[in-house]
């Protein structure tokens, strides 16, 4: 795919951009629908979430638009994701409930165990499960694909996780909005915590970059972090003030593009790259996500990416 789609509730609209800028903007025909998140599915298509009209969107990359009305009132889709059954998955924040949606359409829900727990974004894990963050539980969950629930107590106390995505190491990382903090789970319910240098950041998106490490918006910080597997944490200020980062994606061009809440405007930041094999050495590759050093070397040769 040559371009991201990105999301305005506020215009109501499904976005577009190339990974050179050009915009594309599309209504969607429910009004005030409220796009909350948005993922590629397995059809080639872009499925999303309407958390006022309570549907599930689906939207060609020529911009034709079918909503899908979800069975239970007012549950407020919030994230969504594509699962290893080739279904897309999603939570519903009101009514604590995970919904599957066949690529026809055909939709069914599972009732999480815990009650009022704001099921907020969700990721495929790679343990051909599904994984959602519960803010208002304080929880990590895990459903298969038959709706068997599982859920982890984040370690410290309130501390709202948000947004979650698989990392490369194979546990699933997430944000905590409160915490101020990046979490880490292994799919037996191990948890590590890393706290992030700006004081009251606001983590809210994440996402695995292709460097290896995760990548998050910083809401309040205004910033976009970096963390290693090793949970060596970097940040980058933002250029516009306030912008209000929060979604947060990996491009098809090596960069990670992220909204602008506030900013009303999509950013994109490039990862770190080394420009000397000397950085390479004693273990400097590992900072830049290569396997090794020998990876780490070619890409010095190589050049950096335009």
């Amino acid at each position: 795919m040559s371009g991201g789609a990105v999301q305005g509730p506020l215009a109501n609209r499904i976005g577009r951009v190339t990974t050179s800028g050009a915009f594309q903007e599309f209504p969607i025909p429910t009004s005030q629908s409220g796009p909350v998140d948005i993922a590629a599915g397995p059809d080639g298509a872009l499925w999303f979430t309407e958390q006022d009209g309570n549907k599930i969107g689906r939207i060609t990359t020529t911009g034709a638009i079918v909503e899908h009305p979800l069975p239970t009132p007012l549950s407020v889709p919030l994230g969504i994701t594509a699962g290893p059954d080739g279904a897309l998955w999603f939570t519903e924040a009101q009514t604590s409930r995970i919904g599957r949606i066949t690529t026809g359409g055909q939709i069914t829900e599972f009732t999480i165990p815990t009650r009022s727990t704001g099921a907020q974004r969700i990721a495929a894990g790679p343990d051909g499960a599904l994984w959602f963050t519960e803010p208002f539980a304080n929880q990590i969950g895990r459903v298969t694909t038959s709706g068997a629930f599982q859920e982890f107590r984040v370690p410290t106390p309130g501390s709202n996780p948000f947004s979650i995505a698989a990392g490369p190491d194979g546990a699933l990382w997430f944000t905590e909005g409160a915490g101020n903090k990046i979490g880490r789970v292994t799919t037996s319910g191990a948890f590590a915590e890393f706290p992030i240098p700006t004081p009251n950041s606001s983590p809210l998106g994440i996402t695995a970059g292709p460097d290896g490490a995760l990548w998050f918006a910083e809401g309040a910080g205004n910033k976009i972090g970096r963390i290693t597997t090793a949970g060596a944490v970097e940040e980058f200020p933002i250029p516009t003030l306030a912008s209000n980062p929060s979604g947060i994606v990996a491009g098809p061009d090596g960069a990670l593009w992220f909204t602008e809440l506030s900013g009303d405007k999509i950013g994109r930041i490039a990862p770190p790259a080394p420009t000397s094999t000397d950085q390479c050495k004693h273990g400097g590759w590992r900072a830049f996500g290569f396997r090794n050093q020998g990876q780490c070397v070619a890409s010095v040769r190589r050049g950096p990416k335009p």
